[in-house]
């Protein structure tokens, strides 16, 4: 039987080992029972297809890692790391871009991104106060790359949401070697949802939220492209899935019903979003991918709260794009402003799969005294029977 000292001690251990911890953690939390995703039921979100295994790493060679920290009663944080490709990101850099809903919340790098539209470093997503150790972590794994021994200047990407709900956040138990591991620890193929790395603390629409991603993939008519999504949920609303007003059906929902404390849910919290796509696109579109992506949070029901911080970084895998050490100039093949609206529709289908995958995937979290229920999903299949969203 797995006990929580167990889990404490494997999040401790080396970098090598930190797979098991995360393994070990999603066990204590979720009993191992296999959920379905959101297409499992029949939910068919959008107008394209998704990639093969529908996450963000079906982008090729995007990579992801997890660091699942559960201690005790109290601490259920983490750290996410996403690797845009897997070659020394500082010597070959991607095209990026920020794109701010709502700015109540911290997104580490993100004016140097604004500035020169490229992303040097692996995107971090952690807990709100770990963000400074994030970046150290992320300055210190890039300085140590073969290659960099000569920069002085690193850009880190670390990005969060506020998991202080069912996590001692004021313990800073994320350290330098739980980000540094979760970024030598990522890999393509699928990736792991629900609550786990940076999403293990955190809760979405009142229900267990988490990591979630999709993909979708552009017919060859408009280049065959790809564009994966990766979301970190922590906020709040209505939730609405493929229409379905899930949260009224459910009696949850921001501005609805006082808690068991008394308190209005006024939908506070927060969302990043990562997103990837292997289209020829510059900074400049990729901001605008990034929008639509924030925009997308509006089909599941959110409410863009004042204390919700929703950011989107979105990048290019495309060598068109990329920025090479040493290079002074060269041609390249972008895209038109006018090609790129395809891309908008894929990246706003993949975000709202991606939160109904977070939700979906979670598993319930007890802390601090608090549970926090998953999503219940033989109700969700009811009600989208009940709306004609699925048969």
């Amino acid at each position: 039987m797995l006990t929580a000292t167990s889990v404490r001690t494997c999040a401790r251990w080396s970098v090598a080992a930190v797979c098991g911890c995360c393994l070990l953690g999603s066990a204590l939390i979720a009993g191992g029972d296999k959920k379905p995703r959101a297409g499992d039921l029949g939910l068919k979100i959008g107008v394209f297809p998704p990639g093969t295994i529908n996450a963000i790493t079906d982008v090729q060679g995007v990579k992801v890692g997890h660091t699942t920290i559960i201690e005790g009663d109290n601490v259920r944080t983490g750290v996410t790391a996403i690797l845009p490709h897997g070659g020394n990101l500082f010597q070959e850099k991607v095209a990026g871009a920020v794109f701010v809903g709502n700015a109540f919340g911290k997104l580490a790098g993100s004016t140097q991104v604004l500035e020169l539209g490229q992303i040097e470093t692996p995107i971090v997503l952690t807990n709100t106060l770990s963000v400074g150790t994030a970046v150290e972590a992320v300055v210190a794994y890039t300085l140590t790359q073969p290659g960099n021994e000569q920069v002085r200047s690193v850009n880190a990407v670390v990005g969060e949401t506020n998991d202080g709900g069912l996590n001692d956040i004021r313990g800073f138990h994320v350290t330098r070697e739980h980000v540094i591991a979760a970024i030598r620890s990522a890999t393509e193929g699928p990736v792991q949802e629900g609550a786990v790395g940076a999403g293990t603390g955190t809760v979405c629409y009142g229900w267990k939220g988490g990591i979630g991603t999709a993909s979708r993939v552009l017919p060859s008519r408009y280049g065959g492209y790809t564009l994966g999504v990766l979301v970190q949920t922590n906020f709040g609303g209505v939730l609405t899935i493929g229409g379905a007003p899930v949260g009224k059906e459910l009696g949850r929902y921001s501005y609805g019903p006082s808690g068991p404390r008394g308190q209005v849910d006024t939908g506070d919290g927060s969302c990043m979003i990562v997103v990837a796509t292997d289209a020829p696109v510059d900074a400049r579109d990729l901001r605008r991918i990034a929008a639509r992506a924030v925009f997308g949070l509006a089909r599941t029901g959110s409410s863009y709260g004042g204390g919700s911080g929703d950011f989107a970084i979105a990048f290019s895998t495309s060598p068109e794009v990329r920025y090479r050490s040493g290079e002074s100039g060269r041609p390249r093949a972008i895209l038109t402003p006018a090609a790129v609206s395809p891309l908008f529709e894929a990246a706003l289908e993949a975000t709202e799969e991606a939160v109904y995958n977070s939700l979906f995937q979670a598993m319930p979290v007890t802390s601090r005294g608090r549970t926090v229920d998953a999503l219940p999903l033989d109700r969700v299949t009811e009600i989208l029977k009940k709306y004609g969203m699925t048969k």
